[in-house]
């Protein structure tokens, strides 16, 4: 299938000719799978669907289903799947300059790129950016800056937390799935405090007449190790954690502590970023600015490019390069990956999409309050901003339901619908579609949600 044979492909709603996953999608998985390893991929339910393309809010697999996205490929896919102004300035730049000299000889679009992220980062000031190839590293750039900046080794993240995979990253990644089997080879400068998921108070209070008491556990593993901690590092919506917005007040808090303390304040918007949440930043929901911020997914629109970017006295603790940089990376500042970065920044700014997505926030809201009305015993609870949500599933007695999550899953794919889990258990269906999915696609899908949910 391409754009010529069907107009309207990118706002299609979905079509479904052979039950996913269909046959030709099992016999490529079946020819494939023994070359990858088998942690990658879970080959359970029949197999995965294989994709085969994607446009707009809609992708296609290998038998030939058209479904519409509401997972945006982890959110991604920011200002569609193969956004032409993209995939066009990534393909003339690539005519021109395709690859690089990393940290020796920089390219325009890397500087262009820089100049505009620094212009994007809320606060005031001037600012300072490092590019870098995946969000996980654009923490470690972060978690590198911190030490240079303060001297202090020591970083509290947060219960919950998903901050990457690489060993700076895992330190302050929560979850003995990822931890657990290289536990003894992790640096152990990370603390973990509590996370205010509202939901499943851990003091079982009720915000804001809690008065984020929460926050307490910041404070106790300052006064234990203070000499030690030099920064706090927290994603504004716990994204993989269960797309968990933190209360504006607890973040404020959080950023008068660590004025207090003479903490750096790290966000990770990697996945929030961009318009997301109805902002270009979610922590501009607190009006809260950070010392230092990760971006990435929705920066590229699919080209693997992220970047740390920080206040100038942060930054400048890097030492100026001597012809050496002492952290960089052979595909840094990838010429067609800034030229497709500010192209997407171009559409999302002229299409207007973080606009958009504020404006449908509160029409999904409602749709979603109304899949939790008509199975209280089923979805505990609704939460997010702009176009990211989370249908929290619960058992009978208010555990997280992984089971409950992952049947709506299957039933909303064999209609045509693309969802992700996350959080507890994964018991968490996470929607972040694509910012220019039409109202048509994403209300079909939310209805189709609605039935996936009582099944």
């Amino acid at each position: 299938m391409n754009a010529a044979d069907v107009p309207a492909f990118g706002t299609q709603l979905p079509r479904i000719v052979a039950e996913p996953p269909g046959p030709r999608s099992r016999a490529v998985w079946a020819q494939g799978r023994e070359c990858e390893s088998r942690n990658l991929t879970y080959g359970g339910d029949g197999g995965p669907i294989i994709i085969e393309r994607a446009f707009g809010a809609n992708v296609t697999d290998v038998d030939g289903n058209v479904y519409v996205d509401l997972s945006g490929f982890f959110g991604v896919a920011s200002v569609g799947h193969a956004n032409p102004d993209v995939v066009s300035a990534m393909a003339g730049q690539a005519q021109r300059l395709f690859h690089g000299l990393g940290d020796i000889y920089p390219s325009e679009p890397r500087l262009q790129l820089a100049r505009e992220l620094c212009r994007l980062m809320p606060g005031p000031g001037p600012k300072r950016a490092i590019l870098t190839g995946s969000g996980s590293e654009a923490v470690e750039v972060a978690l590198k800056t911190a030490k240079l900046a303060t001297g202090k080794p020591g970083v509290i993240s947060f219960r919950g937390a998903y901050h990457g995979l690489g060993y700076g990253a895992l330190e302050v990644t929560d979850g003995e799935l990822f931890r657990l089997p290289f536990a003894d080879q992790l640096g152990g400068f990370g603390r973990r405090a509590d996370y205010p998921y509202c939901y499943r108070c851990p003091l079982a209070l009720r915000y804001p007449e809690c008065g984020v008491a929460c926050l307490a556990s910041v404070v106790d593993i300052v006064d234990r190790e203070g000499d030690r901690i030099g920064a706090v590092l927290v994603e504004p919506i716990l994204g993989r954690g269960g797309d968990v917005p933190a209360p504006a007040g607890w973040l404020a808090a959080l950023r008068r502590l660590c004025d207090a303390r003479g903490l750096l304040l790290i966000f990770d918007e990697i996945f929030t970023g961009f318009g997301r949440t109805g902002r270009w930043f979610a922590c501009e929901h607190a009006g809260v600015a950070p010392d230092l911020l990760c971006v990435g997914k929705g920066l590229a629109a699919g080209f693997p490019l992220a970047a740390c970017i920080g206040r100038s006295e942060v930054m400048d603790a890097w030492p100026a390069s001597t012809g050496e940089a002492i952290h960089t990376a052979t595909f840094m500042g990838h010429p067609a990956g800034c030229a497709a970065a500010l192209a997407c920044l171009r559409v999302v700014r002229e299409r207007r999409l973080v606009e958009r997505a504020d404006a449908l926030a509160p029409r999904v809201r409602e749709r979603l309050e109304g899949i939790r009305a008509a199975n209280p015993h089923r979805v505990g609870d609704v939460r997010g901003a702009g176009l990211l949500w989370g249908l929290e599933f619960i058992t009978e007695d208010g555990r997280p339901d992984g089971r409950a999550a992952a049947a709506a899953a299957r039933a909303a794919l064999q209609r045509g619908i693309l969802v992700l889990r996350s959080g507890p258990q994964s018991a968490v269906v996470s929607l972040s579609p694509p910012l220019v999915i039409t109202e048509e696609q994403l209300w079909y899908a939310l209805g189709v949600m609605s039935d996936a949910s009582s099944a």
